[in-house]
């Protein structure tokens, strides 16, 4: 029986030389640094952190006012149920524009009237600084 013990077949005596790159250490040292990379990583929380107020609301008993402007079938103007002209609207729009608190405006045009009626009163409450306004009956325009 005979062993081979770390020599050549081709007779020279010399070991064979490695060809294999050993990987073990480079390995280590990437699992280290993704180690540190989480380690690292701050904590992301989706949440927003606020300051909410404790204890109950006030009541509030008022009511806020309501001023009905109606535009009929005819594009005649009409504020409260009185119709109005353009004058008219424009220096009531000025008195409740001056108020502390403003009244809600609540704009009710009708489908068959004109557009520049409707759109001069948009422009109207713009321009006297209101910003409480609505659009009410806008289904009827929906086909």
């Amino acid at each position: 029986m005979s062993m081979n013990v770390g020599s050549s077949g081709d007779g020279s005596g010399d070991p064979e030389v490695m060809m294999d790159i050993n990987t073990t250490p480079l390995i280590d040292v990437m699992l280290v640094l993704l180690v540190m990379l989480i380690i690292t990583i701050p904590i992301q929380l989706h949440a927003v952190n606020l300051d909410m107020p404790v204890g109950a609301p006030p009541v509030n008993n008022i009511k806020p006012e309501k001023i009905q402007i109606d535009i009929d079938d005819r594009s005649v103007v009409y504020w409260q149920g009185l119709p109005v002209s353009a004058q008219e609207l424009e220096a009531n729009m000025d008195t409740i524009g001056q108020q502390a608190s403003q009244p809600e405006v609540h704009i009710r045009p009708n489908k068959a009237s004109q557009y520049a009626v409707f759109a001069n009163v948009l422009s109207t409450s713009k321009r006297k600084g209101l910003t409480k306004m609505a659009v009410i009956g806008s289904e009827q325009f929906v086909q």
